[in-house]
């Protein structure tokens, strides 16, 4: 009961860090709000600046907006759009698919790439081993955007073999799934072989090598599953923050989903919308976490027994 308390109040201190963070951002940034909602008919209309305060609420003082602003999330009330003028809950409904298929894609890919990139690599030459890693960590460095754009350089409009911009079928979810699953697969995979290594020279392995037991089934029966520990607590890192990962992407690909959504809110400081948005990629990255955590035992039995004592 214990360890379940602390994961709940560790998610809800996450949850209410994001909350805090982006509504802070948002009221402190220059300008005015009211006019970022208004836009051009600021000036136009008598007493329509003091209207539109008045009925968001942003003519009272920050530490009641925010007070009101906590007080809505907590009752599942993520308020209403200054922008589009509809309730946040309809607008996420309609575009929060399309990222969380694309999210979800990118990460199987990711952890599938990783797996057969540290599998192949693992124990392998000194010169092989540098090689794999300095081309992961070059992966790692390059920003998804970017990749993004080399990904349609190369095979949308040079070797035409996908679609370059929209989401008509699988094959255009490929390029931007790619885009996501490379920096995670670069930095995945150099812990996986990392621990790879390490397990193959631990005593159980060496008794396994004594029984008989060949290097193939060694790994998959012993040493991966030793590997998978960590990648585990790291892929339910970079399943948080493939959301806001996705949101850029969606905006090279011209994807349908939650980045058009952001990018508009920012834009006209639609504290709501912007809020919930990092509030969802806050709240996978909380369940993903529980979820690893619940894996662990799965993956290795002496943990079941710890747990069991």
């Amino acid at each position: 009961m214990r360890s379940v308390l602390r994961r709940v109040v560790a998610g809800v201190a996450v949850l209410w860090g994001a909350v805090t963070l982006t509504f802070l951002a948002v009221a402190l940034t220059g300008g005015n709000q009211v006019d970022s909602i208004i836009g051009p008919d600021a000036a136009s209309v008598p007493g329509l600046r003091e209207q539109v305060a008045t009925q968001y609420g942003l003519d009272r003082p920050l530490v009641v907006q925010y007070a009101d602003r906590l007080g809505d999330l907590a009752t599942g009330d993520l308020g209403w759009s200054y922008q589009r003028n509809q309730p946040v809950w309809g607008l996420l409904a309609d575009q929060v698919g399309p990222t969380l298929v694309l999210a979800a894609t990118a990460a199987v890919t990711g952890l599938a790439l990783a797996v057969l990139l540290a599998v192949a690599t693992a124990g392998r030459g000194r010169a092989v081993r540098r090689a794999a890693s300095a081309l992961e960590s070059l992966i790692v460095a390059l920003p998804p955007f970017w990749l993004g754009i080399v990904l349609l350089s190369v095979f949308s409009f040079g070797l035409r073999w996908f679609p370059a911009f929209g989401a008509d079928g699988p094959a255009s979810l490929v390029l931007p799934a790619l885009a996501l699953a490379l920096p995670i697969a670069g930095v995945l995979a150099q812990v996986m072989r990392q621990e790879l290594e390490v397990a193959e020279g631990r005593p159980f392995a060496l008794s396994a090598r004594a029984r008989g037991l060949g290097e193939r089934q060694l790994l998959l029966r012993h040493t991966l599953r030793h590997a998978l520990l960590p990648v585990t607590t790291l892929s339910a890192w970079t399943i948080g923050t493939l959301v806001g990962g996705a949101v850029l992407v969606e905006q090279v690909f011209s994807r349908p989903g939650l980045g058009r959504v952001l990018v508009e809110a920012v834009k006209h400081r639609d504290t709501p919308v912007v809020t919930a948005v990092v509030t969802l990629a806050a709240l996978v990255f909380v369940v993903t976490s529980a979820l690893a955590d619940l894996l662990y035992p799965v993956i290795d039995a002496r943990l079941r027994t710890e747990d069991a004592r």
